[in-house]
């Protein structure tokens, strides 16, 4: 029994650590931002619809981390059932999620979401659970980030086709090396399956009735509706900040700027830039930097500072 409490105070400390080190990322971020006159500006010119739009936009933040949660559910009770002897629950998900934000935000490449995810579920005290626990999350977050990054791309490749001004600026060449990386992620996505059966999840793992295969596609189509809601988003605010008027063709742009962000290399301490240009260049006006910049803040900065509200005692 203390070796167990010794466990959990250890994950305890380890929690509240990556949290105390985030929140100093988002302090630091918030002090070293220096557009702050220029949004001023922009909020004082919006008016009623404006107001509007970007209530609407923050207000879609939780229904954005409901969607995530509905997918990692998915993927845990239906890809690794025997890790728990309680199916995971929604509020549970929910939790690792927003927790895993913060975890994100401070490693590179936001490597540290899906080991965060597995550290919270710190209730599994056998050793043959903490032994395999890492290892299935880990498949199961390679899985969600992979049919994200295809829903992204797909998506995003299909409106490029269909925007010669934008493809003209980024270049012919440059579509083509996009169908090359939805060939390699399909190719993964085919195979996943059986990389999943044998290498990671054993033979004799505890499944739905489903097949792995089935499970991607799900986690697929999750992903897609994910990424509905982020496009919406997006031009919620490009309007509520007048850099574009809402029409079907926004919607297009707004796929293609996802696309952009997600296959940019970036690390989080300069996602902030990376995403403001790209606004920039496909919607033409300052205001449009300022979108992607605010999109960050209403995707990322609010659930990293709410997480706080999801959070349970795990003692």
């Amino acid at each position: 029994m203390q070796r167990i409490m010794d466990k959990k105070t250890i994950l305890h400390i380890v929690e509240w650590s990556i949290a105390g080190a985030a929140y100093v990322y988002l302090v630091y971020r918030l002090v070293t931002y220096d557009q702050y006159e220029a949004v001023a500006a922009s909020l004082r010119a919006m008016d009623g619809g404006q107001w509007g739009a970007l209530a609407l936009a923050v207000a879609l933040m939780p229904v954005n981390m409901a969607i995530e949660a509905w997918k990692w559910k998915t993927l845990m009770n239906e890809g690794v059932q025997e890790l728990t002897n309680e199916r995971m629950t929604f509020a549970e998900a929910q939790r690792q999620v927003y927790y895993s934000k913060l975890a994100g935000l401070i490693t590179p490449w936001r490597l540290g979401e899906y080991p965060a995810r597995a550290m919270l579920m710190s209730h599994q005290n056998s050793e043959d659970s903490s032994k395999n626990r890492m290892t299935k999350v880990l498949a199961m977050g390679a899985v969600g980030s992979a049919t994200m990054t295809m829903a992204i791309v797909v998506t995003g490749v299909v409106a490029l086709a269909f925007s010669p001004a934008v493809l003209e600026q980024v270049g012919g060449s440059y579509l083509y090396a996009l169908m090359g990386v939805v060939l390699v992620l399909a190719l993964c996505l085919y195979f996943a399956p059986q990389w999943l059966q044998k290498w990671f999840l054993g033979q004799d793992h505890k499944t739905s009735s489903d097949p792995p295969s089935v499970l991607i596609w799900k986690s697929l189509g999750q992903s897609a509706v994910r990424l509905g809601c982020w496009c919406v988003q997006l031009v919620l605010v490009l309007y509520a900040l007048g850099a574009v008027s809402i029409q079907p063709s926004v919607f297009s742009l707004s796929a293609i700027y996802y696309l952009l962000v997600t296959v940019t290399p970036n690390v989080p301490i300069a996602e902030v830039g990376v995403r403001g240009a790209w606004a920039m260049m496909l919607f033409g006006t300052v205001n449009a930097a300022l979108a992607g910049v605010a999109l960050w803040v209403i995707n990322t900065l609010l659930p990293c500072v709410i997480w706080i509200f999801f959070r349970k005692n795990t003692k």
